[in-house]
């Protein structure tokens, strides 16, 4: 897999890159803003994952990140020592895929990878063509925002729809209770954890699939495809 590396620090960039290629990918070092912006044009430039220090010199890198999300839909992990719940749903937010604080674990970062570009592969295998993600039995078209099991429409409401539409997109992977709340909820996790765990019972009863969505405990919640 090719990688983009964002990082000013060359001595860490050397370190990481060392590691990375011992692991089989390709790196590519930007060591700002601006060099990793042109790294990705036209299209990306068949880049798997995108590392993004957010301490660069010539821009901020929330600031890079959206760029970036306007140009490619290449997953983007985000790597700096801003640890605040804040700062990690403000960059989830601007479309960063996931999030990693100084200083990590490099087993950690390369979970992290593979997570990532696992579910990139899901989103383009599971995809159909009319918009539509299937799992098994279950069919979400998101046009239209209706669920079938076994071609029966369930009924579900806006958010209900909107959370297992985001748990589907990425099958096997790991959401935190906090990107689940910005992205579905749209606002922060205090006073909100006990309405998530509400709509994911519901969903569990309403597709009568208690299976489906896994508590990973002190951490969030994902999909489990089914069998078709």
């Amino acid at each position: 897999m090719r990688l983009l590396l964002v990082e000013d620090d060359n001595h860490v960039a050397a370190a990481l890159s060392a590691v990375l290629a011992r692991h089989g990918f390709e790196v590519t070092h930007a060591r700002s803003g601006e060099e990793a912006l042109q790294a990705l044009v036209p299209e990306g430039d068949g880049f798997g994952v995108v590392l993004l220090d957010l301490g660069l010199p010539d821009q901020d890198g929330y600031e890079v990140c959206g760029k970036i999300r306007k140009r490619t839909s290449t997953p983007v992990i985000m790597v700096t020592a801003r640890s605040d719940v804040r700062s990690r749903i403000h960059g989830l937010n601007l479309g960063a895929d996931d999030y990693v604080v100084k200083p990590y674990d490099t087993g950690e970062l390369l979970a992290r990878i593979h997570a990532v570009s696992r579910r990139t592969a899901h989103e383009d295998a599971g995809s159909g063509g009319d918009g539509s993600l299937r799992l098994g039995a279950v069919r979400i078209d998101l046009p239209t925002r209706q669920v079938t099991v076994q071609g029966s429409v369930i009924q579900l409401t806006r958010k209900e729809f909107d959370l297992l539409a985001l748990l589907a997109q990425r099958p096997g992977v790991v959401f935190r209770r906090e990107q689940i709340i910005s992205e579905v909820w749209r606002t922060s996790w205090e006073g909100t954890g006990r309405t998530l765990e509400v709509h994911v019972a519901s969903l569990r009863a309403k597709l009568r699939m208690p299976a489906l969505i896994e508590t990973v405990r002190g951490v969030g919640y994902r999909l489990v495809a089914p069998a078709a």
